[in-house]
C-alpha cells in the first residue's frame, strides 16, 4: 500500500487544515490523506505504537477517526468532481463536517500493518453525502463504517 497521491486534504485552505485526523498543519495529528482509486476513495494509515488498545491491536478510537476523516474527505472529493474539478487543478475544494458516524468492529484490527480505508460514495442530498467505508489490515476487512457528511456551514468559515 503506497502513499495516496492527489489527496483532497492537500488542497484545503490553511485555515481549515488543523484537524487532528487529516489536517496537514497539525504537527501532532494523523495527517490522513484521501484520494481516488477508480470510483472508490482510499486512505492509508499506519498506526503509531502509542495508538494501541491492547498489545498487538489498534485502538478503536483511532479507527473511528480514520473512518471519520476518510468520510469527510471522500465527500469533498465527490462534490469537487461533481463540480468539474480534481485535486491538483488549483481550485479549492468544498469542506465537509460530520453529521453522523457509525463504526462496526468486525474483528480485532492488528497493529503493525498499514490500514486501508476504502469508501463507496452515495449522494443523498445536494449538501449531504453518505460514505460507506471498509477498513482493511493485510487485505482482511476488520471494520466497516458509515459517515454522513454535510457541506460545512458558512458559520464555520
Amino acid at each position: 500500500m503506497g502513499k495516496v497521491i492527489n489527496a483532497i486534504q492537500d488542497e484545503y485552505a490553511d485555515d481549515y487544515s488543523w484537524c487532528y485526523g487529516c489536517g496537514r498543519l497539525n504537527e501532532e495529528g494523523m495527517h490522513l490523506r484521501t484520494g481516488w482509486q477508480g470510483e472508490k476513495t482510499v486512505t492509508v494509515y499506519e498506526p503509531r505504537p502509542e495508538q494501541t488498545a491492547i498489545p498487538g491491536f489498534v485502538y478503536g478510537g483511532l479507527i473511528a477517526s480514520l473512518i471519520d476523516c476518510h468520510g469527510t474527505g471522500s465527500a469533498s472529493l465527490a462534490l469537487h468532481r461533481k463540480n468539474g474539478h480534481e485535486p491538483g487543478d488549483g481550485v479549492e475544494p468544498p469542506r465537509f463536517v460530520t453529521a453522523s458516524l457509525n463504526v462496526n468492529f468486525v474483528k480485532p484490527t492488528p497493529h503493525g500493518v498499514p490500514l486501508k480505508a476504502v469508501g463507496t460514495i452515495e449522494e443523498i442530498h445536494p449538501k449531504k453525502w453518505k460514505i460507506h467505508t471498509e477498513v482493511f489490515a493485510d487485505d482482511v476487512c476488520c471494520v466497516t463504517g458509515e459517515v454522513v457528511a454535510a457541506v460545512m456551514p458558512k458559520t464555520f468559515m
